[in-house]
């Protein structure tokens, strides 16, 4: 039986894969969740798959959990402290991280520096510190397996083949809910447009990084590290029906694709059981039901923060956690109404402007970055 932590267990990536999890009790045993301040939650969270320890937040939030769920024999943690002994106990043998945010990059590097197998869903772990993390990875003997359905169909497309014969990677993009707007219509949408995706259920932050093409930028970067291919060789193509996941051309012309229907379940539950699959009864997908399956190049005038992410990566060192960290607040000013939505690129490229590049060896390095950032950010905003 694998023994499995889940940090950000209230999310949506949690949510799904807690979903997996409960339909294959004889395989996985939980014991122990992190989430933030959604304890409500996290309580019939603990109540089903009775975990030995959770990490909340914060200290207020830690007591109000211990009183509303006393008498049950349970440890509550919290803050970093807290997540980092969920993704470090002995006992597991997999952690999930699933943290929005760079906020998941200390934990899913504690994991590891546990040798603790990682089903990574923060890409943002990747992004920051993507040498580092990996070099960490192949010296603690540690296997990262992707979670996101973009990089999740890569791997599942590099199995059996060699990488040196792959030309390039083909990462898709649904294009959100305002693909097809001018960009006079894009500086007047609102927060609520911004968050109806129309193909894809997932938590207000990841919703607005793919309305505007940034979750498929910090992918370009996570695929960079993931699978050590140099970004010039990672394409994006525009596919608004999601069925195709991403694609991998190999150099005699050869294109191998992953496809499905877009759940996220799919890839979690390979994640989970590699290199099995698991029976998940989710819908088979019917390419006869599908009308057509279309695809084209993204529009870097209207969507400029995919330049940017690969401005990012080309220019390297501590660049990408800086392009992180000022997209983090510029979506957060903008869904809290501080900034229209082309403000967010535009914050993100000045912060950007303003940065001196530094090489990074280590985790602090990173996260310097990303608390520059965020101060220089907010100072714009």
């Amino acid at each position: 039986m694998k023994k499995l932590s889940i940090l950000g267990s209230t999310g949506s990536i949690g949510v799904n894969t807690l979903d997996i999890i409960e339909r294959f009790r004889d395989k996985y045993e939980i014991v122990a969740l992190s989430a933030g301040s959604n304890i409500q939650l996290l309580k019939e969270q603990i109540k089903k798959f009775n975990p030995k320890v959770v990490s909340v937040l914060n200290k207020p939030l830690a007591k109000k959990l211990r009183e509303e769920l006393d008498p049950l024999d349970i440890e509550i943690l919290y803050g970093i402290e807290g997540t980092n002994r969920v993704a470090t106990l002995p006992e597991i043998n997999m952690v999930v991280s699933a943290i929005v945010g760079a906020a998941g990059l200390i934990p899913s590097v504690s994991a590891i520096e546990a040798h603790k197998n990682i089903a990574l869903a923060n890409k943002e772990t990747l992004v920051m510190a993507g040498k580092i993390v990996m070099k960490e990875a192949k010296e603690n003997g540690v296997t990262i397996f992707p979670i996101d359905s973009e990089h999740s169909a890569i791997f599942q497309s590099l199995l059996g083949h060699q990488k040196k014969d792959v030309k390039r990677i083909i990462l898709t993009a649904s294009g959100g809910p305002f693909l097809n707007c001018s960009r006079e219509e894009l500086a007047n949408v609102t927060t609520q447009e911004a968050l109806n995706h129309p193909i894809w259920e997932m938590g207000k932050k990841i919703t607005i990084d793919s309305a505007s093409l940034m979750n498929k930028g910090l992918e370009v970067i996570e695929a960079r590290w993931l699978f050590d291919i140099p970004h010039e060789k990672i394409d994006v193509h525009i596919h608004p029906q999601s069925i195709v996941h991403s694609m991998v051309e190999y150099i005699d012309g050869s294109v191998v694709a992953q496809m499905g229907l877009p759940d996220m379940r799919g890839p979690i539950s390979y994640a989970l059981a590699y290199p099995e699959r698991l029976p998940t009864e989710l819908p088979s997908l019917n390419l006869l039901e599908i009308d057509k399956l279309t695809f084209d190049l993204p529009d870097d005038k209207r969507f400029p923060a995919l330049r940017l992410a690969y401005r990012a990566v080309e220019e390297g060192g501590t660049m990408p956690a800086v392009l992180n960290a000022a997209n983090e607040i510029a979506v957060e000013a903008f869904l809290n109404n501080k900034i229209g939505f082309t403000g967010i690129p535009h914050i993100i490229e000045q912060t950007m402007n303003s940065y001196k590049v530094k090489e990074i060896n280590t985790i602090q390095d990173a996260l310097e970055a990303d608390s520059w950032a965020r101060m220089k950010a907010k100072v714009l905003i």
